[in-house]
Parts: structure tokens; sequence; C-alpha cells
């Protein structure tokens, strides 16, 4: 089941919200909303088993939103394509976040760079975080918009393309902007950064230089692999509000 919304301002997104939790009961929904003043193109990768939600991508203009139902216990990530173009059949390509030149990403992940929002639906309490493990290249929070527990807000807010180490920075094609941010992970793929052989444990892999200014910029986001206790956020039988660019107006 899915819903397309268009929402003017904040008042009318909370209303609308209200309005589904009443039609849909103890449903946990996701709702995708578009904050950015672009277009965004949601991809959505189920774990293993899980089964795939609207076809695993489609297109989000600004000020609109998408909601759709989870199946109990489902688990999965979404994120943001950013510059795409497809053609009447779903072919082509996007700047960022690509899916295998579809868009429908049908169970294929988002290339990285890309801000991730991770979520496991439990018996008990759901877990849920913001990710850089795999870079950045759009801003992204997840908040609960019902539920009970600590519910707690995770995301990334920053604008981590303007202060991007050279090293790590994807440009837009004439080189004149950074559109994507590399994880150290991605971009060098050592073991110190990958959190991989002899660093493959907490207590072996640490934060670096990189992961630090991911940090700083995105404290409510996971840095590097390891970074669970500031990271993982819960709550029990919630249901979400995904927003790309939260920090536009």
């Amino acid at each position: 089941m899915a819903v397309v919304l268009r929402y003017q301002h904040i008042l009318t997104l909370s209303t609308l919200l209200l309005a589904y939790i009443t039609v849909n009961g103890s449903a946990t929904t996701i709702t995708l909303f578009n904050k950015c003043g672009h277009p965004v193109w949601p991809g959505i990768q189920p774990s293993a088993g899980k089964p795939v939600l609207a076809r695993g991508g489609f297109k989000l203009p600004p000020n609109k939103a998408f909601s759709l139902r989870l199946p109990p216990l489902w688990s999965g990530r979404f994120w943001g394509r950013h510059v795409c173009a497809f053609d009447a059949s779903g072919r082509g390509r996007c700047a960022t976040g690509d899916c295998g030149g579809s868009l429908f990403c049908n169970g294929v992940g988002g290339t990285p760079p890309a801000t991730l929002v991770e979520i496991t639906l439990g018996k008990e309490q759901d877990f849920y975080d913001v990710s850089l493990v795999d870079g950045y290249n759009l801003a992204i929070s997840i908040t609960p918009f019902k539920g009970s527990g600590k519910c707690s807000y995770a995301g990334c807010v920053s604008d981590l393309n303007l202060m991007c180490p050279v090293g790590l920075q994807v440009k837009s094609k004439d080189n004149r902007r950074v559109v994507a941010c590399k994880s150290a992970c991605f971009a060098f793929n050592s073991p110190r950064y990958c959190c991989t052989g002899s660093f493959g444990s907490p207590q072996s892999c640490k934060p670096t230089a990189y992961s630090k200014i991911f940090k700083a910029a995105c404290p409510k986001a996971y840095s590097y692999a390891y970074d669970d206790p500031t990271s993982i956020a819960t709550c029990t039988a919630g249901s979400y509000l995904i927003t790309f660019c939260p920090h536009h107006t």
C-alpha cells in the first residue's frame, strides 16, 4: 500500500501523518518526504529474504511525500539518488546513489557514496540509524512519529559535500562542484578504514581523522563501522518519517 501526498508546510505534514496513522492503525509505516529544492529518487533495498517495496525506487519531486506500509519484521535500507535521468522503460543513470542504471532498484543497493537510513523492525523493538559508512551524498534524517520508548531522532543534517576532504571528493561532470563524499574505506580500501582483517573488531578499529570529520558534522549518524554507542536508535511499535534535505527551508 502506498500513498502519495503533497505537503505545503510542517503543520500540514503533521496533520497528514496523524491521518495516516488513524487509517492504518498499528501498522508500521514509512513516509519519505523530499524537502530538497530538487527531485530525489529514493532507493529501497531489503535485507536478504525480505520483500522489495515499491519496486525499490521512484521519483519524488520537491515538497512531496510517499508513504508505504512495512511488513512485520521487515528490515532494509533507504537512500536518495540525485541528478537522475531515465527513459520510458526506466533505464538511465544517477549522479549519486545509482542502483544498476534503473529507476526501479528491485533489490539492488546504491553505488557508494550514499547516505543511508537503515531500519530493522523487531517483535519487541525497532532499531534504526543513519549511516555514513558508505559515504555521503544527501542530507537525510529519520524521525519516529509514533511509538513508545526513547524513539529518538537520527540523521545527518550538515552538508558534508561542503567540507569533504579532497581525497574523498566526488565531483560533478563539469568538475565544478562536489556532489558526494566517499567514506575513507571506499576511497582507500584499507583494513584500517574498513574495519577488516586485523582491524576487524571494535577494540582494534577506532575513529580516524576522516571519520572524526563525519562525526563532528553529523553526531547523530554512523561515522564508521563500529560507531554503535552514539548512532543506533530504538523505538517500540513506531512509524517513521524519512526526510531528504531536512535542513532545507
